[in-house]
């Protein structure tokens, strides 16, 4: 795939100069309103177009992700491109589709066991709970913020339009994304086209800045999410909890967006392990608190060389930040789309080279790459 600084060269040159206007005071003052009415025109045009811009980033993540393998594929085989992104797509496809054909009788096994014990754990846990009296004082409150049913009715009824949109918004994002991934030359190219030539080779090493830093991060957090889910799944498992693996496997997914796996696993492995007993209890804790000290101590730093460098803290508020302004898709876009922001600062704002920006915090930056001759 050509890179943006290159197809901003080859658009430089290919543009013919047209013939001087001469300026003056009335034209200059005409450009700069009609300057500021457009910007203000296309800011707000862009807000009542969000969801579209993030379904459209979500379709360059894809893009992003099938591009990553095909490129690997044509390195090692040498098959030509199409050839090479038609068996990365199916091959992808046979992954999923087996590992739910493989997994999917005891998966299903397990998420119904889940939803068997929850109950009976939740009774358990209420049990305990009533035989102290701070207990039974917290249990009292508990109940007292307890939704009415009519209320319950309504967020299931939410929930399942929303699971319902979630699944065509996903359809949408793996066509679309495969659907650039086919053709990349052509919609970088019209991107570039799109951007004036006297900014177009900084905007392009920019997108390649803001591409490589996306390809490094999905590589990682592939890695960490297998972690969290494994180490889950096996830890809760070594101690006894029911469902093991199928908790596993939701911290695995969800800790797509950092932090939230072991967070939405907790719950429901908590409960179920006071349901077994206090010891599976207090034990199924350690395990949460292990795999997440252990992913964050440990196995994100030894990713981080080959990852963005994304501070925790800014890793956190960009979350809360793209919740509050996109909802629940900015949640799981957040941590992409907060890499892009801090590329473009670093890039405009603090006058940074690209590879001073891909540079991990651990490593000093490296050489910039060497001039390209002519002809190469």
């Amino acid at each position: 795939m050509p890179h943006f600084a290159e197809q901003a060269e080859q658009i430089t040159e290919d543009a013919k100069p047209g013939p001087a206007v001469r300026d003056n005071f009335e034209r200059r003052v005409f450009r700069a309103t009609a300057i500021v009415l457009a910007t203000v025109a296309a800011a707000y045009v862009l807000w009542l177009l969000v969801d579209l811009l993030l379904l459209l980033f979500a379709c360059a993540l894809v893009s992003l992700i099938l591009l990553t393998i095909t490129n690997a594929v044509r390195r090692r085989t040498g098959l030509p491109f199409g050839v090479a992104l038609g068996l990365s797509t199916l091959a992808l496809l046979l992954l999923i589709v087996g590992a739910f054909v493989f997994f999917g009788a005891t998966l299903q096994g397990e998420f119904a066991e889940l939803a068997t014990r929850l109950p009976t754990a939740w009774a358990n846990v209420q049990a305990r709970l009533r035989g102290s009296s701070i207990g039974a004082a917290i249990l009292e409150r508990a109940q007292g913020l307890a939704p009415s049913g009519q209320a319950l009715v309504n967020t299931v009824t939410t929930a399942l339009a929303a699971v319902g949109g979630a699944l065509s918004g996903l359809a949408i994002v793996l066509v679309g994304g495969l659907y650039l991934a086919a053709q990349p030359t052509l919609y970088a190219g019209g991107l570039l086209r799109m951007i004036p030539a006297r900014t177009r080779a900084p905007v392009a090493e920019t997108l390649d800045a803001v591409t490589m830093s996306l390809r490094n991060w999905l590589k990682g957090q592939a890695l960490g999410m297998l972690f969290v889910g494994i180490a889950t799944g096996l830890g809760l498992w070594l101690v006894g909890v029911p469902a093991a693996w199928a908790i596993g496997l939701v911290a695995g997914l969800a800790e797509f967006v950092p932090y939230l796996g072991i967070i939405v696993a907790g719950v429901p492995a908590v409960v179920l392990g006071f349901g077994q007993g206090t010891d599976t209890g207090l034990w199924t804790i350690g395990v949460l608190i292990a795999v997440q000290q252990v992913q964050g101590s440990l196995v994100m730093p030894l990713l981080q060389n080959r990852m963005v460098d994304l501070p925790p803290a800014i890793t956190i508020f960009g979350i809360i930040a793209a919740g509050i302004l996109f909802g629940a898709a900015g949640v799981l876009l957040a941590t992409p789309l907060t890499i892009v922001v801090l590329v473009v600062v670093r890039r405009w704002y603090l006058g940074e080279e690209p590879h001073e920006v891909l540079a991990s915090a651990d490593q000093p930056p490296a050489p910039p790459p060497p001039p390209r001759r002519p002809g190469e």
